[in-house]
This record gives structure tokens, sequence and C-alpha cells, in this order.
């Protein structure tokens, strides 16, 4: 009994010593478990390719990695003169009847896979933009670079880069939901009008500008600015009586801003085949949603 008098303190102490071990110990593997759980999440993310074109994934915002470089300028320019601005004033009357025919003529516009061969004058390729390169931008950075391509080697290479990207679209990224909802209007990765188009009118956002001394200019809402300009090109070809299907190539744009040797502050936005409708052009026969349906009114 004596014994076992002097000997209970002890065995409490060892085991005390056992317990507070085995707590930091687990308290170190569930740490270190969950490190490497992070890594390995960390690298698949690195190494996983999804069906949206990360490429063209906005950055306008300055980072702290940006400042620190050394390369970027801030956008300190002197006050921009303001100027008298008086634009056309029209009756009413006259601004109702401009309104209904300016809708009626772009509610005709649709997404025209069947396109003529036939030329099409460069000036009106030009003018049209030059009309896009209108649209506002973040403290008028104008981020828009249109590549004009009628060269047909290039068209073609363009073609097979595209198709190569889109066969595994359809096939892999895309998920059969998305397959399915496109069957209904029988398209899929081949891509004739590339080669068929008089014009391919790629349009790249410049996520930063290049200043000639080198330095980088921030580009506010640089995608938001140039898929403005986007939407007024596609009004100003409908008003010349031309057509397109505005493609978004997912997983393209690295590939083609090597082909066409844009410089790396530009991402591809969107490719559009430009010209006239094939005599036996078809489109699907679509509705457009009420203007209730689109319009709230408060």
């Amino acid at each position: 009994m004596a014994l076992l008098s002097v000997l209970t303190p002890v065995l409490a102490v060892v085991l005390c010593l056992v317990l507070g071990f085995m707590l930091v110990k687990s308290r170190e593997t569930k740490t270190s478990s969950t490190s490497e759980r992070k890594t390995e999440v960390a690298s698949k993310a690195k190494d996983f390719k999804p069906w949206v074109d990360q490429d063209l994934q906005d950055d306008t915002e300055t980072t702290a990695r940006e400042d620190e470089d050394g390369d970027w300028v801030d956008n300190c320019e002197e006050d921009r003169q303001h100027v008298p601005y008086s634009p056309p004033s029209y009756p009413e009357e006259m601004m109702l009847q401009r309104s209904e025919e300016f809708y009626t003529l772009l509610n005709q516009r649709r997404s025209v896979r069947f396109i003529s061969p036939k030329p099409v004058p460069r000036e009106v390729i030009d003018n049209v933009i030059r009309t896009a390169g209108t649209a506002p931008s973040g403290a008028h950075t104008e981020p828009w670079t249109f590549v004009v391509v009628s060269d047909p080697e290039m068209k073609h290479k363009i073609r097979q880069v595209v198709e190569e990207e889109e066969e595994v679209n359809y096939r892999q990224r895309m998920g059969d939901k998305w397959v399915n909802d496109l069957a209904k209007f029988k398209t899929n990765w081949i891509k004739d009008y590339l080669d068929v188009a008089p014009y391919l009118v790629l349009i790249f956002k410049q996520t930063y500008g290049i200043l000639p001394n080198g330095k980088k200019r921030t580009h506010y809402y640089n995608e938001i600015s140039v898929s403005i300009s986007c939407g007024i090109l596609l009004a100003a070809l409908q008003n010349v009586g031309l057509v397109t299907v505005t493609s978004t190539p997912l997983n393209c744009g690295p590939q083609l801003r090597v082909l066409l040797k844009r410089p790396v502050n530009e991402k591809l936005l969107m490719l559009l085949p430009v010209g006239y409708p094939a005599a036996d052009a078809t489109v699907p026969d679509l509705k457009r949603k009420p203007l209730d349906d689109i319009m709230v009114r408060i």
C-alpha cells in the first residue's frame, strides 16, 4: 500500500505526458493533412482545363504585384479640355419614328452561318470598324484591337485552330446538357464559314496598355468596354446589309493570338465572320421576348 501511494503521483504525471504527446501529435497530423490537401487541390486547379475560356477572365484591377514590378504607371494626365456638345435634336414625332425604324432594322439581325463568298468593299469594313471604335471605355483607354483577316491562307489556319478546339469542346468540355441544348440549332464544330466569309474580324481586348517607353497602363473595365464595342459593331454590320455569327471560340485565344502575332497584353474576345448572306441561307425560326419580359418599370 505504501509503495502504491508513492507510485500514484508518478503514474499520474506519466499519464498526463502521454496524453499531451498524443494530443500534440494529433494536431500536427491534422495540420499536415490539411496542408497536403490544399497543395493537392491547388495542383489540380492548376492543371485542370475547364470548358470555360479562362483566357477571357477580366483583370482590370492593378494588383500589389503589378505595382511592385515597377513597370506600371499612373494614369495621371492633365485634365481633359471640355468642348461644347450639341447633338441633333428631333421633334417627338420624328424621335418615335426613328426609334421604330431602328428597332425594325436591328430586330431583323440574326446569327447567320451561311455566308456568301461575294466580295465586300474594304471601305465598308473600315467604316464599320471605325463605328465600333466610337464605343465608350473606362477612362477613355479604348482597349480594343480589331484584326481584319481577308487572306485565304490565314483564314484557313484560323479555321484549323478553331475546329480542333471546338471538337474537344463538343466532345469533352461542354457536357451533355450544353451539347443537347445546341442540337436543336444544328451546330457543331465544323465551321465552313471561316473559309468562305470574305472577312474574319477578330476582336481582342487589351488587358492593359503598353506605352512607347514600355511602361504598362491600366485599362479599366476592358472586357466590358470591348463588349459594348462589339454590340455597336453588330449594329453597324446590320445597317449596311452584312451578316455575321457571334463566335466566342473557347480555348482558342492563346493560339490565335500567337498566329496573328498579337502582343501578350491582348486576349481574344470574339470572332466574327463577315459577309453577305448566302443565297440559300437559313436561320432558326426564333421569337424574341416581349418588352414586358425584359423591362421593369419603377
